[in-house]
């Protein structure tokens, strides 16, 4: 039967799942940001640490190798086991904070990070979650990997210079490695393991729909958008820490910089993101999250050796970072075929991560030859592109995604369940994969024929799913 009888609330394992793989990510993602605004300062003390594009490759190495083996890793899952490739993942992330806790020179350093990168566990987890929650709170699983991904990021720009005075960043590293075993405890004891694995089109990349992706002009727009976001943060951290110290602010007490930016920006962040979403506005508030973050790093460029310019250009940064980074999922989702959402979200992830290599290694190497108001510049242009390119986009339209399992049904008629779905008040796009047995429906916001869609899919649905 389709999913209209079911509870409304997560099962206790679905909860257990949920939190357990958001921990994974959290300790994982809480080691790789802690190090963010120390390790540019850290560097001067590393054999070639004092060359900016070896500094802005260590940062940016790790976005390399995790773009180049998210999506196999994920691949590999289906095959061999969630379990086997996150725990492999973990392994390897782990073996890398320990080479980068012990190096001494850069070159090893950078090589610790490629080797965090690597374990690159995140479709893995994705494609878990997807195994071990059902259809209609696997949105609400994934929003609680996101916030907890978001919250790990603010935490760590506060607890990375605290932490620095106490252990250093070798410390901190160690920490990472530690994390990262810890987090294979959770995997092997915490989360449940998944009655059988298999492909979900909403969580997974399909290479098969890789070709339709690409060319899709609105996804690229976001994916481009996503790319040159992380580009310029980890530019940015190849240079504001030792901007901050340059104008005074010993490291120790950067925390006290990071932490009010930070508080003020989601004061000022979740009520505009409220307002797009709500009253159908998501466009011109994307836009001018956009336009903000352009003009702060505009403000770096023309401030960066005064310390209250280099204050609020980092408040106007990160009130338009929150914002981009909460809202672009959601977008991605909203403009992705029904039938390829997962493989859209691959590519996104797959950008992101090439977006903070490029990012490092380049900031690094315009630090190193040009100094750092050229870095500020390039990540100007990098948002200045991205507006032009958003000026264009479509207003996302208001719609939510619906999933339903109705059990494996023969090609022809998953066809015409499709185009039935199609034709119910409210839906705008239906998709029902034979297969997986699974009907995704996205449907407008201000209300849509449920009870009538529901009918269709216990129709539908064969005996065994009855």
């Amino acid at each position: 039967m389709a999913h209209s009888d079911l509870s409304e609330t997560m099962t206790r394992d679905e909860k257990r799942a949920a939190s357990g793989l958001a921990a994974i990510f959290g300790l994982r993602m809480l080691g790789m940001f802690l190090i963010l605004p120390v390790f540019a300062l850290y560097a001067g003390h590393l054999e070639g640490g004092d060359n900016h594009t070896l500094v802005g490759l260590a940062l940016g190495v790790y976005g390399l190798t995790q773009a180049v083996l998210m999506i196999p890793f994920g691949m590999a899952s289906d095959r061999i086991g969630r379990k086997k490739v996150i725990i492999f993942g973990l392994v390897v992330f782990a073996v890398g904070s320990f080479v980068a806790a012990a190096a001494t020179d850069i070159t090893w350093t950078i090589i610790g990070r490629a080797l965090q990168g690597a374990g690159a566990i995140s479709a893995a987890v994705t494609a878990m979650l997807a195994d071990l929650t059902r259809e209609e709170h696997r949105t609400k699983a994934m929003a609680l990997i996101g916030s907890t991904i978001g919250l790990t990021f603010a935490v760590s720009l506060v607890a990375g210079p605290a932490l620095n005075r106490v252990i250093g960043v070798p410390g901190i590293f160690a920490l990472t490695g530690v994390l990262a075993l810890a987090a294979i405890w959770v995997v092997k004891v915490w989360v449940p393991d998944p009655r059988s694995s298999h492909f979900h089109a909403d969580a997974e990349a399909n290479p098969a729909k890789l070709a339709d992706v690409l060319k899709n002009g609105q996804l690229a727009r976001l994916d481009f958008g996503i790319f040159a976001l992380h580009a310029a943060q980890m530019a940015m951290f190849v240079v504001v820490p030792v901007a901050l110290v340059r104008s005074g602010l010993a490291a120790d007490h950067h925390w006290a910089v990071y932490l009010p930016v930070l508080l003020g920006s989601f004061v000022l962040m979740v009520p505009a993101l409220v307002y797009g979403e709500k009253r159908g506005k998501m466009k011109p508030v994307f836009i001018g999250a956009v336009a903000l973050m352009l003009a702060a790093q505009l403000g770096l460029a023309a401030g960066i050796d005064s310390f209250w310019a280099i204050v609020w250009a980092l408040f106007f940064y990160f009130v338009a970072f929150n914002l981009l980074e909460a809202s672009l999922p959601s977008l991605i989702s909203k403009l992705a075929p029904a039938s390829a959402k997962g493989t859209a979200m691959g590519v996104y992830n797959t950008a992101q991560a090439l977006g903070l290599f490029f990012g490092g290694f380049f900031g690094g190497w315009l630090a190193q030859h040009h100094g750092f108001v050229a870095v500020f510049v390039f990540c100007g242009v990098l948002m200045g592109l991205w507006l032009l390119a958003s000026l264009s986009m479509v207003a996302p339209p208001a719609v939510k995604t619906r999933m339903y399992r109705i059990g494996a049904l023969p090609p022809d008629e998953a066809a015409l369940l499709k185009m039935q779905l199609a034709e119910v008040s409210g839906v705008i796009e239906a998709a029902v994969l034979a297969e997986e047995g699974v009907a995704l429906l996205k449907v407008s916001l201000k209300g849509w024929d449920e009870a009538a869609a529901k009918r269709l899919l216990a129709a539908a649905a064969p005996p065994a799913a009855a």
